[in-house]
């Protein structure tokens, strides 16, 4: 090229021409330049000064050979640039791992086709096998710890391992620190119950109950369900009473604090509380409230008194050598002495970044604290954290496997009192986490025993749960989690409402992420009995797995590996935006009924749910828009995709009210929140006065979410 550029120049040197120059452009391919030279030749003249924006060099006139032989020189420049670019950049072309990624269908919608690098079956396969039971021996007992009390040094000491774990795989990982303020109990004046000659000191506590001392009847309450008291009142006055509870049937807050997060900076973080005025959750209970032992408890139960409790009455509980009694005749005295303490927390974090759409996440979280060795409910979930993330490391550093989106990886402080760690997180980085982030999937308590598998999860998560059920099996089992679970109805057997307990909950009613938990447990049960209390220990587990508990874990681990894995492998995200049709119109139908009923009783007049109505209508037709533009997409086409995977990861986030504070009513979900906003809430609503109010921003907050659903803003339906 340099002499073919030589020669031309030498043949070109008695002609003012400009300078060819061959440089690489943005592309990598060799181009043409032409400059024109800084002076006039010697003679010309030009009216203004070179290099003014003026100056035009005079004109030219040469001989037909002579223009032949520049046409003849052109063409051989551009002809050897050619050569040498191709030459020079031509690679063998190469089949990339990110192709569509599986002929599966997740709902309906066709992720595209497989992949000619790494197949679903490849990548599927690949992470099951490095997911041992062997591997989880070792990283179980390696977070097995006797205390790891959020905020305390041994919580420090779990983080620092952590973080260093995730820069030994090159994980790039970050901290997240809060400040926040945890009840704990007051080592020189314990809590305290007495109850005649019985002086009661438990160690355990329930945090963020009121401080104080209270003294009344002692009567027993069952679960403390609204059933039960309304069946307690009918036989004994329950005005200031102290109620005896058991645990069950409803979560620990539905009985003490309805909240999430640090409840005295509520709405927004805790990153340095002397910056905020303060405030108070008002979630924070208004009495005091103890948690006591079953042994303590069988105590009171033996001496309660007062009318007995029918023989085939679920009041009846599992204590043999207690005749079941309501109560009502004798005195107690409970003392709670909790003291308010700062705390600093870190949160670890860290990312294998995507390589199509890395600005998409998925994030995978595990609380790493518990009040005692939490063995169940942190390191469980820590140890299926930190496996995975070695497998989906290693899976790219060796394997060739180029996740299109990337995958978080959060270990959570303070879990253990109320979700703190992880919902401060949303709090703090609300603008651009609920943007980015398109899944939550929660670890706590994953193997809890080995016999059934339960989940709680948007409706969003159900066509992907259905199917990595059918490509995992039921731990020591052959058949599938899908078959074990009943197969086509198994959405009866494995779905429960996420409440406000569950640590994925935050992230879907008040972040509008969608979010999943899941549980392996035992039959007949909802729940693990030693679950946060100091009985949460590696022996009551494995009695619990018959002496199995890392082959279960690892059956875990599967299970929430594949379904990230789907998550960033497949070109569509695999959320089904037509599942919340059934939800949706659940509720609906219910606001219907409260709506006639009280209209036909005369207690309300000129409201009607026909909107509501309407607005669920325009959601259905904006779920078969995308459903139909799914359909008729090139899912290969990266900008397509992306514009679809974002109309996609709008909908969750739009089901979260407009109209309500996130300091007043954090989690604002019109589903799946807790407030006077949703339509559950207006569905049992005793106010008439503010019900068509809440009826009409109900009604726009489901059309909203339609609307979102919209490829551009002329396309969205007006049809309400």
């Amino acid at each position: 090229m340099d002499k073919i550029r030589s020669q031309f120049q030498r043949m070109m040197n008695s002609e003012r021409y400009s300078r060819f120059t061959l440089q690489p452009s943005e592309n990598g391919e060799r181009h043409a330049e032409v400059n024109l030279s800084d002076y006039a030749a010697e003679g010309d003249t030009a009216a203004e000064a070179p290099g003014s924006p003026s100056f035009r060099p005079a004109p030219l006139h040469h001989s037909r050979r002579t223009v032949a032989f520049v046409i003849l020189g052109t063409l051989m420049v551009f002809l050897g640039g050619y050569l040498v670019g191709f030459i020079s950049h031509h690679k063998p072309k190469v089949e990339s791992d990110c192709e569509p990624s599986s002929t599966d269908k997740i709902g309906g919608m066709d992720p595209g086709k497989p992949s000619l690098t790494l197949s679903w079956k490849d990548v599927s396969q690949l992470l099951t096998s490095k997911l041992s039971s062997e591997a989880f021996k070792k990283t179980l007992k390696d977070f097995d710890k006797q205390n790891r009390s959020a905020g305390s040094e041994e919580d420090m000491s779990l983080a620092n391992k952590i973080f260093d774990t995730f820069k030994t795989l090159g994980m790039t990982p970050w901290t997240d620190i809060h400040y926040v303020q945890l009840q704990m109990p007051d080592s020189q004046n314990p809590n305290t119950v007495y109850f005649g000659s019985d002086v009661i000191k438990p160690v355990g506590y329930l945090a963020y109950s009121k401080p104080g001392r209270v003294e009344g009847r002692l009567v027993y309450g069952n679960y403390g369900r609204q059933k039960d008291l309304d069946f307690v009142q009918g036989k004994v006055d329950l005005k200031g009473a102290v109620l005896l509870l058991r645990a069950g049937k409803i979560t620990f807050a539905q009985q003490v604090h309805l909240g999430s997060g640090d409840p005295y900076t509520t709405g927004f973080p805790s990153f340095n509380h002397t910056l905020f005025a303060p405030t108070e959750s008002a979630g924070l209970p208004k009495i005091p409230a103890q948690t006591i032992t079953a042994s303590s408890a069988t105590t009171l139960l033996m001496k309660i008194g007062g009318p007995e409790v029918e023989t085939n009455s679920d009041f009846k509980g599992e204590l043999k050598s207690v005749v079941y009694k309501l109560g009502g005749s004798q005195n107690i005295t409970v003392e709670v002495n909790n003291v308010l303490v700062n705390k600093e927390i870190h949160n670890v974090f860290g990312v294998i970044k995507g390589f199509t759409d890395p600005d998409r996440y998925v994030v995978l979280g595990a609380q790493r604290d518990a009040w005692g060795r939490g063995y169940t409910k942190a390191t469980v979930g820590t140890s299926v954290l930190i496996e995975l993330a070695k497998a989906f490391q290693e899976m790219v550093k060796k394997d060739n496997f180029r996740p299109r989106r990337s995958i978080i990886f959060a270990s959570w402080s303070a879990g253990e009192f109320g979700n703190v760690g992880a919902t401060e997180w949303l709090e703090g980085y609300m603008s651009s986490v609920d943007r980015s982030v398109f899944t939550y999937i929660n670890l706590d308590g994953a193997v809890m025993g080995q016999e059934r598998f339960i989940a709680s999860a948007s409706p969003l998560l159900y066509s992907l749960i259905e199917t990595t059920m059918k490509e995992v099996n039921m731990p020591r089992k052959s058949v599938s989690i899908y078959q074990a679970m009943g197969g086509s109805n198994w959405e009866s057997s494995v779905l429960r409402t996420m409440s406000v307990e569950d640590p994925a909950y935050p992230f879907l009613a008040f972040a509008g992420i969608p979010s999943m938990c899941f549980h392996f447990i035992q039959s007949n049960s909802e729940s693990y009995p030693y679950y946060g209390t100091g009985l949460d220990n590696m022996d009551h587990l494995n009695y619990r797995t018959s002496q199995r508990t890392s082959n279960v874990t690892a059956t875990a681990a599967r299970f929430a590996g594949l379904m990230v894995l789907r998550l960033v492998h497949d070109h569509l995200l695999g959320l089904d935006v037509s599942r919340y049709y059934g939800s949706i119109t659940k509720a609906v139908v219910q606001v219907y009924k409260r709506v006639n009923q009280l209209t036909q009783s005369g207690q309300l007049k000129d409201v009607s749910p026909n909107w509501l109505s309407r607005a669920r209508s325009s959601y259905k037709r904006a779920a078969d828009a995308i459903t139909s533009a799914i359909a008729n997409t090139d899912l290969t086409d990266k900008e397509s995709c992306r514009i679809l995977n974002d109309r996609i990861m709008k909908v969750e986030h739009s089901l979260l009210s407009p109209y309500v504070s996130v300091v007043e009513a954090p989690f604002r979900h019109l589903l799946l929140g807790r407030g006077p906003h949703t339509l559950a809430a207006i569905a049992e609503t005793q106010d008439m006065e503010k019900l068509p109010l809440h009826l009409a921003l109900a009604t726009w907050n489901l059309q909203g979410s339609a609307n979102a659903m919209a490829a551009n803003v002329w396309d969205i339906d007006n049809e309400i």
